[in-house]
């Protein structure tokens, strides 16, 4: 059940660009990471250019991805080919201007810390046993 935010500076964001950008990341959280497409949550969010800036100088365009997904889950090359992935599907959907210091970033929370529905993901696999 990863949960992923993308905050996009820049350039108002087109619908057809929020749902490539929902649709590739939840793709790639089912066929690199190995989530169910189902239960992965993208949440796409417009913030203000003018608050954004990279080595203290304003850009034209910048993301930021924050992927949380259960720790111990995922090889370390698994995790390099999702941030590769995902920074090529950004640069596919958001264009040239993308600045290169747009950061991607998998935060691995411990089972027994989160959950859905009222359940952590330590209960729902000991359900599962």
């Amino acid at each position: 059940m990863p949960f992923i935010n993308v905050k996009v500076a820049g350039t108002p964001l087109a619908p057809e660009q929020i749902t490539a950008i929902q649709a590739g990341i939840t793709r790639l959280m089912a066929t690199v990471l190995h989530k169910v497409a189902p239960l992965v949550g993208v949440l796409v969010e417009a913030v203000p250019v003018a608050g954004w800036s990279v080595g203290a100088e304003a850009i034209a365009r910048a993301a930021q991805v924050d992927a949380i997904i259960s720790a111990d889950t995922n090889t370390p090359d698994e995790k390099s080919r999702f941030i590769s992935e995902v920074n090529q599907l950004l640069k596919t959907v958001l264009g040239a201007e993308l600045a290169e210091v747009s950061y991607i970033v998998i935060h691995e929370v411990p089972k027994d810390s989160w959950g859905y529905d009222g359940l952590t993901q330590a209960e729902r696999g000991r359900r599962r046993a």
